[in-house]
């Protein structure tokens, strides 16, 4: 078997154009965000990037969704509506406010959020929606935009997925009212942790500044405190290291897009692989996570988890998908919490979801960062463990 172990480029990169950076930064003696240069032009590059206004650069996606939260006045008791499939942190910031996530569920081909569900999830009590971009392909912005102007309800994308991603031209987070991005170690952009929201409104960005820079407006001589606020600024050395990759991101998305194009031809003839579908309206999908279903019924009953070990073997970085978040235990412990006479809107049953989170695969973005060759040959990977688990049949 074809061992591809150093076929692919090490995730993070590291150039010379980041080390020029941190060394500007360490022999400035200027390495907060309030008296650098470095976030702040971030902060502009990355919301020109995105068609955005404002961008204001945090400790990570998590806080970043938390800012936000609370920019949008959410209290204890309201709902907001999140996809059942998606990573905890996106509920978790809900939660944390005495807000109930609402895990609504995704459409089966692009394991994003559905928006008929969406619909028939809204009550009274709710009062936003946090569509995930799940592994760069855009939700249906129209479709859950025109629910968001009916019901009166904000719309905060979830963008940690997608940098420059694109629904039918407009960039990811651009769309509704605000995204958030995350700059964790695996992210299209990283600096290990860190994170950004961007946004149209100026309103919500000064609301978020406050509340990321403990209350204090920007330029506070007299330690004003406006509002009950904490810590969530990004360093400029986290800065540092983003500038030179928003310069790269373009050409590693259309790479990506390349690639997994190739990947898509080449998988599509194996019986028990069936690849994450894509909208028309995804103009630029920037594949977080090239993800597929896994039939192990089609190799020979190797587990979905065995089947993983197997591709990390070979050199292929691959991951068995995330939990629902409703099946996951912290979420759990927050439903039993809730008053006696609380129902879900849509009694937790998510079956597309649920499907997701016990049968797909996904594959980290840099095994999209390879050369042609080395990307069919992942498939060919799969193509030969199928073959040596038909041959001991």
């Amino acid at each position: 078997m074809s061992n591809l172990t150093n076929r692919f480029p090490n995730w993070p990169m590291a150039t010379e154009s980041e080390e020029k950076e941190l060394l500007e930064t360490l022999y400035s003696n200027q390495w907060w965000r309030m008296t650098g240069t470095k976030v702040k032009e971030f902060e502009r590059v990355f919301a020109e990037m995105h068609d955005a206004k404002y961008a204001l650069g945090v400790t990570n996606g998590t806080n970043a969704i938390d800012l936000l939260l609370k920019s949008f006045k959410v209290k204890e008791g309201d709902e907001v509506i999140v996809p059942a499939f998606t990573f905890i942190s996106t509920a978790l910031p809900v939660m944390s406010l005495g807000a109930i996530p609402v895990p609504v569920d995704i459409d089966p081909g692009t394991f994003c959020l559905d928006p008929e569900k969406v619909r028939e999830a809204v009550t009274g009590r709710t009062v936003g929606i946090i569509p995930v971009h799940m592994a760069g392909h855009l939700c249906d912005m129209d479709r859950l935009q025109e629910i968001a102007d009916e019901f009166n309800l904000f719309i905060m994308e979830d963008a940690c997925h997608a940098h420059g991603g694109e629904w039918k031209g407009k960039r990811a987070g651009s769309i509704g009212d605000a995204g958030v991005f995350s700059f964790q170690q695996f992210k299209l952009m990283t600096a290990g942790e860190g994170g950004a929201l961007i946004t149209n409104s100026q309103e919500l960005y000064d609301q978020a500044f406050l509340y990321h820079n403990v209350g204090r407006p920007f330029g506070d001589k007299k330690y004003q405190h406006l509002v009950e606020g904490t810590n969530y600024r990004l360093s400029e050395f986290q800065a540092a290291v983003l500038l030179p990759q928003a310069g790269r991101l373009a050409e590693q998305n259309q790479r990506r897009e390349r690639n997994a194009k190739i990947l898509n031809e080449e998988i599509q003839n194996i019986e028990g692989i069936v690849p994450q579908s894509r909208l028309e309206a995804c103009t630029l999908h920037t594949h977080y996570m090239y993800m597929f279903y896994y039939n192990p019924g089609k190799f020979g009953g190797i587990s979905r988890e065995r089947f993983v070990e197997m591709l990390n073997e070979q050199g292929i970085p691959a991951y068995i998908a995330y939990a629902q978040i409703h099946d996951t235990p912290i979420f759990k412990e927050f439903a039993a919490n809730l008053d006696d006479s609380y129902s879900f809107p849509n009694q937790l049953d998510c079956p597309a979801s649920k499907k997701v989170a016990e049968e797909v695969i996904w594959i980290h973005h840099r095994a999209l960062l390879g050369d042609e060759e080395a990307t069919r040959g992942i498939a060919q990977t799969i193509r030969e463990i199928q073959a040596g688990v038909a041959a001991r049949i």
